[in-house]
């Protein structure tokens, strides 16, 4: 099999026919081979998309022929194998679920930082607290050195757990970071909205960091949605595995655990298999 190519791309971005778009969407997919996903809302549009390298072009051209979807940054890599299993395009209240109805990054969202940027804010150890927004399970398999870790189970549950931040952070200059840059996007709108003065995000995510900056600052693996499961600092498929019954990632240490066993059950949920 050729080598297949991987994009991730989102925009924040009001599309009130959205429903009328899936359909065409779909279709277009299908018949160019494409497998991932594609969400749709009235606030915007979020895809995970694999292919052949003339496929993923298809599809970039054809976002280019809608002037709100034109230009999305989208993140590259690539893989011998489809990680996808199927092609799917849905219709969502929103692109990533927060459940308020009031924060509308399209309008109010915090400073953007580039990789380059955010490197040279760590490298010269300037006063900022870096805020991971991703899952618990995400951020124990990696994260920036030093970065404030929220515990959080979904996304969901970020305007809750910020409760729980110094009241001093209100002052501070915070860096918010994720995968891919959805939610760090979303989350600066909830803190700027909370009265938090100067909040920024990390353009493009971690994907877009390790791309262009590699792994300095770095520690661990970054867990992606799909069969790879996580990628290394070089974007290369990394050697964490995902439980079958859980779906926890597990660590190569946890992996040689006496409560893993392959398909069955893992450290996270083993109950005393036999």
């Amino acid at each position: 099999m050729d080598e297949v190519v991987n994009i991730a791309g989102y925009r924040f971005v009001d599309l009130p026919d959205c429903y009328r778009m899936r359909d065409p969407l779909l279709d277009f997919c299908l018949e160019n081979k494409l497998k991932g996903s594609i969400i749709l809302s009235m606030n915007g549009i979020n895809f995970f998309l694999s292919g052949s390298d003339e496929a993923i072009e298809k599809f970039r051209s054809r976002l280019e022929l809608d002037p709100r979807l034109s230009g999305i940054p989208m993140k590259y890599s690539y893989t011998e194998y489809q990680p996808f299993r199927r092609m799917l395009v849905k219709v969502k209240k929103e692109i990533i679920s927060l459940g308020m109805d009031d924060i509308r990054p399209s309008e109010f969202t915090g400073q953007h930082v580039s990789p380059i940027e955010f490197k040279s804010m760590l490298d010269k150890d300037k006063e900022i607290i870096v805020l991971d927004t991703r899952n618990n399970y995400e951020t124990r398999i990696g994260s920036f050195k030093g970065a404030v870790e929220l515990d959080l189970k979904s996304f969901r549950g970020f305007p809750e757990a910020i409760k729980n931040l110094p009241a001093s952070y209100k002052k501070k200059t915070l860096v918010l970071y994720c995968t891919g840059g959805i939610r760090c996007e979303k989350a600066t709108s909830v803190m700027l909205k909370d009265g938090y003065e100067d909040v920024r995000q990390l353009d493009g995510g971690i994907l877009a960091y390790l791309e262009q900056c590699g792994g300095s600052h770095w520690e661990g693996d970054c867990f992606v949605f799909d069969q790879r499961v996580a990628v290394d600092e070089n974007l290369n498929e990394s050697e964490i595995e995902m439980c079958f019954s859980c779906r926890e990632p597990l660590s190569v240490e946890e992996q040689k655990s006496e409560n893993y066993a392959f398909g069955k059950y893992c450290p996270y949920c083993y109950t005393g298999h036999e």
